[in-house]
């Protein structure tokens, strides 16, 4: 006769208390799930790992010090027993069978009156998987079949109808920069659920092609401006969506705060009423660098970066640069938008300092498949540019940093 198959449940535990028996690496991976559902969690374990130590420390949980004793699991609700005493284990399952404790067993799931299941989490769903029985039980498959349905929701590959309402509004989605693997998880599904998509022309084009048909994507650098600036002509296409009961994405390069006027647009929305959410993106700053093998910081070379941008050049009144000041730090510096005053900007960096023998790296569509390195000093920079025809986009990195990295592009999907 074939075995009952488990029946599946969700436990409320918020307040209630959940004893866990043991502090190694089970406890460490199931001790959040029970922080985050609000339990009054109650440790017993004569030791345990960094990490469940550090939640103790905190008062996430409660830690007694000492191996398992007959009544700790008196008016618990639920329990994980998971030390490495097999008799203690089997004294708590049957201490937890009169109390009728639901109880999980880490070493013997034939054993225990309940079982872990492999969850994933998204858009406030939580996706639960489970096995028929413990015989056939392989924790593997099962982890997998959650990564599937959890990835599908998230991506939207997997379509499931949304019985809500919608609230109608903008979301500021940082893209990356520029390889559409490295968009947030959040990006993603908010582009998935969108019925508008005004895009950047630095922003990941490859997520545009995954659009459904019914989408309207707008390139924001054809909206026209007449009377208005561009600026004010992409805030107003914003605001005219949302205020027609769309979901609007602005979909951004990098992230939406580092130099893309991510909170003009925040502003505009406040000021005509519309609900926004700010989705962070990852800086080109940071990963394009990484993508090329250069650390922005490195042990005993650099303790601190500067980002700058270097669209206006350091002699422009309108600049808000302290430029002699950067040329004294010792630190990374990495341009943006500086291509084309390169030249300017290590003529000024040398004339106040800076050693013109100072590596500079340019990585040309960083984590594109278009990625390319050009490697130059502060003295040379400015002719490599032009010989090497080095052209927008382009993260421009100046100090040691440049000569300790690999000097191999890395896979930054990877």
């Amino acid at each position: 006769m074939a075995e009952n198959p488990a029946y599946p449940v969700g436990l409320r535990l918020t307040g209630r208390r959940v004893v866990v028996l043991g502090g190694g690496q089970v406890a460490q991976r199931r001790l959040p799930a029970l922080i985050a559902a609000g339990a009054d969690i109650h440790l017993v374990s004569p030791e345990a790992t960094p990490s469940v130590e550090a939640m103790a420390d905190a008062d996430e949980i409660t830690w007694t010090k000492r191996p398992y004793e007959d009544g700790d699991l008196a008016d618990a609700w639920y329990a994980l027993i998971a030390t490495s005493d097999r008799q203690a284990n089997t004294d708590a399952s049957a201490e937890a069978e009169r109390h009728r404790v639901w109880c999980v067993r880490s070493d013997d799931a034939d054993a225990a009156t309940a079982w872990t299941p492999a969850t994933g989490h998204s858009e406030g769903v939580t996706v639960a998987v489970l096995t028929t029985n413990a015989k056939g039980r392989d924790p593997r498959h099962t982890a997998a079949i959650r990564d599937a349905v959890v990835e599908g929701l998230r991506d939207g590959t997997l379509v499931a109808p949304h019985h809500r309402t919608r609230t109608p509004g903008v979301a500021l989605v940082g893209g990356g920069p520029g390889d559409p693997d490295l968009i947030t998880v959040r990006g993603r599904r908010l582009l998935a659920e969108a019925d508008v998509v005004i895009a950047d022309r630095l922003g990941p084009r490859d997520l545009l092609a995954e659009l459904p048909p019914h989408v309207e994507v707008i390139d924001a650098a054809k909206i026209p401006y007449g009377r208005y600036m561009a600026q004010e002509a992409i805030n107003n296409a914003l605001i005219e969506h949302a205020k027609q009961g769309k979901s609007v994405v602005r979909l951004k390069g990098g992230d939406p705060f580092v130099f893309g006027r991510g909170m003009e647009e925040a502003q505009a929305l406040a000021e005509a009423g519309i609900a926004c959410t700010v989705v962070p993106g990852i800086s080109s700053s940071i990963s394009v660098p990484g993508a090329a093998g250069i650390p922005v910081t490195h042990r005993g070379v650099a303790h601190e970066f500067t980002v700058v941008s270097g669209h206006v050049a350091p002699d422009d009144e309108r600049s808000l640069v302290d430029w002699p000041a950067l040329a004294r730090l010792r630190g990374t510096l990495v341009v943006l938008m500086g291509v084309d005053k390169i030249g300017r900007i290590a003529e000024t960096l040398t004339a106040h300092g800076k050693p013109a023998d100072t590596p500079v790296a340019l990585v040309q569509e960083g984590t594109t498949a278009a990625q390319r390195r050009v490697d130059a000093t502060l003295a040379t920079v400015a002719e490599t540019v032009r010989a090497e025809d080095v052209k927008p986009p382009a993260v421009i990195v100046i100090g040691e940093v440049v000569n300790v990295g690999v000097h191999s592009p890395l896979n930054a999907s990877e």
